[in-house]
């Protein structure tokens, strides 16, 4: 597989502080990447420098090519590296087709769709708002108010929001923080399924080793800001330094449920 995003001794301090150190990383399209790590451990930092939040002390990270070190939030969303928080980012107060609305005409306007004076209403961007709203199964939901969702809803809502920028890439924080054990894997399934279908590369962080385990191609384990250990989650889990300093034992359960599902 080509390499959508290339990473070069990408390091991060804060005066005498080294939050992130010799990462060196490439990720092939199409991949769903797993993040873990204690508190601490770096993975935000990471991901803040690659989606412009930080900008990198030195080190360099290229996006299809392109040299995107330092470049601002809004310029990486505009060509299509994106991301979620840990905190969903909604409008409270709208309703959750009219959040959808508002990102799909913020889309428009940076991508020089818009036309002088013409309104967010337009039958193309309901039509699109429409399609995302199913592909999250949010549907049922597109009148309620976005404050009043459920915590897993509104995670669902803020990812949607998301790839109405139409991303090639996008790094989500914590997708299931909040989210009631009885439906984190539920919500994981419509996520993944999603960005699947669309053929988005996802990066996610997580505490969750279940999660991580079931759904991840791919796991980078962090540890005093470097990446001590990159593979499949097998591999990953079984290392004895991510079992010591991260995972504590290797995860049989969530090991069985995704040769279950390989079945």
């Amino acid at each position: 597989m080509d390499s959508i995003i290339e990473i070069t001794n990408l390091e991060k301090s804060f005066g005498s502080v080294v939050a992130a150190r010799d990462i060196n990383l490439k990720v092939s399209a199409g991949q769903v990447i797993g993040i873990i790590g204690a508190n601490g451990a770096g993975k935000t930092t990471f991901v803040n420098m690659v989606t412009g939040y930080l900008k990198p002390s030195s080190g360099e990270i290229r996006y299809q090519g392109r040299d995107i070190t330092g470049l601002a939030p809004e310029e990486l969303t505009r060509i299509g590296l994106t991301r979620s928080f840990q905190i969903a980012q909604v409008f409270p107060a709208l309703n959750t087709r009219d959040n959808v609305l508002m990102a799909v005409g913020a889309t428009d306007k940076f991508r020089g769709r818009t036309r002088f004076l013409e309104p967010l209403s337009t039958p193309e961007r309901y039509a699109k708002t429409a399609r995302i709203l199913e592909e999250y199964d949010l549907g049922s939901h597109a009148l309620q108010i976005a404050g009043e969702l459920p915590q897993g809803l509104r995670k669902l809502l803020d990812i949607a929001m998301a790839v109405a920028s139409e991303p090639s890439v996008i790094l989500l924080d914590e997708p299931t923080s909040g989210v009631s054990v009885s439906a984190k894997f539920e919500t994981m399934d419509k996520i993944i399924g999603a960005l699947k279908a669309n053929e988005i590369t996802a990066l996610f962080v997580e505490h969750d080793m279940d999660i991580v385990a079931r759904y991840a191609d791919r796991v980078l384990a962090f540890v005093d800001g470097t990446i001590i250990a990159d593979g499949t989650p097998d591999h990953v889990f079984s290392d004895i330094r991510v079992r010591e300093l991260i995972v504590g034992e290797v995860i049989e359960r969530a090991k069985a449920d995704r040769e279950e599902d390989n079945a």
